[in-house]
């Protein structure tokens, strides 16, 4: 969410007003993340989110964009996007037969480039969330995964295992011995692990293989327990298993950020949550442990990727990448003493 794009506020008032949210009062980039630019915008009728998206293409978006309006139509907290009133498609349930370059109503451009604009959502995001908070998000992960199952687009995860391959000899150079050995051997580990036939038949579908604790936001009730108000920031989506999902957000949300050590109470707490709504089949919970490794070295690879390959913006503050070489340190440790991971529990 850095500004790689400058909007100028006669572009943004313009867009809002076509959109038919009101007239616009402030507009302010937004500082952290590092792949699309990113505004608050400030109307006289609410709050909203400019996305300009820097590498993702016209094509690629409406996976994204009707995903989001596809789960905020059954009830999951996800910002909508707005879309052009000018636009009339056919009912979601007829995306499959819009034509691949149709207008998307949800899809706009501002300088040149693709923009959506969303609600912004309640709440705050919790850095250093606790059992409850995870107990939170398992549970709207679970409800999210269910919600997506008759989402009719298909878009694979761009920055799924055939990236990992792409990327890995491009920031090799950058790393020393033992961490090149590391990468390598945990690639080809990944590798192996994508051919077997117990990987390949896990429960998939739409999953957001991003939801970080700074992309959740919470509230607190008048007993003092945190809400969870809303997820954001789907722009990495995709069709991919559920369980690598599920262990994308188990690395972070259930990890010492200091260290990168599972912290086992946050770890239960998230898992039994998810598990509470859909209950993880047998397969789901031999291959955790590996999916956890597969979550950590694809945030390892991406970040080495942005830091010693970034791209000028006003703002961009690339993330540390050894964070994440000490998460899958610290889950390849684990394979002779693999995580813990309850019976399935009656769905809720």
């Amino acid at each position: 969410m850095a500004v790689f794009t400058e909007v100028a506020p006669d572009e943004a008032r313009a867009l809002l007003q076509r959109l038919d949210l009101g007239e616009l009062r402030e507009l302010r980039g937004i500082q952290g993340g590092i792949e699309n630019t990113n505004y608050f915008a400030t109307t006289d009728r609410g709050e909203y989110v400019l996305t300009l998206f820097e590498r993702l293409h016209f094509d690629q978006l409406p996976y994204y964009l009707c995903l989001m309006q596809h789960l905020a139509e059954r009830g999951i907290p996800v910002p909508a996007p707005a879309a052009d009133p000018a636009i009339h498609l056919a009912p979601m349930g007829h995306a499959l037969e819009r034509a691949a370059n149709a207008p998307c109503e949800l899809l706009h451009t501002v300088q040149g480039k693709p923009a959506a604009v969303v609600q912004k959502l309640a709440g705050h995001s919790e850095l250093q969330p606790t059992a409850a908070h995870c107990n939170e998000l398992g549970r709207l992960l679970a409800r999210m995964h269910l919600a997506a199952r008759d989402f009719p687009r298909i878009q694979p995860n761009l920055r799924g295992l055939p990236w990992w391959n792409e990327t890995t000899p491009v920031v090799l150079p950058y790393l020393d011995a033992p961490q090149s050995a590391l990468l390598q051997s945990e690639l080809a580990y990944q590798n192996h692990v994508a051919e077997s036939p117990a990987y390949q038949a896990l429960p998939r579908g739409p999953i957001h293989a991003d939801l970080f604790r700074d992309n959740a936001m919470f509230s607190v009730d008048d007993d003092g327990n945190p809400h969870l108000t809303g997820v954001f920031d789907f722009y990495f989506a995709g069709t991919d298993t559920w369980l690598f999902d599920l262990a994308v957000c188990l690395n972070d949300w259930a990890i010492d950020l200091p260290t990168g050590t599972p912290d086992a109470h946050r770890t239960a707490a998230l898992l039994d949550a998810y598990c509470a709504v859909r209950p993880l089949n047998p397969a789901e919970r031999k291959l955790l442990p590996a999916m956890l490794r597969a979550a950590a070295l694809r945030f390892w690879i991406s970040r080495l990727w942005d830091f010693h390959l970034p791209r000028e913006a006003s703002m961009l503050k690339p993330h540390d990448p050894t964070h994440f070489e000490r998460v899958l340190r610290q889950r390849v440790r684990q394979l002779d003493d693999p995580i813990h991971v309850r019976p399935p529990l009656q769905a809720a």
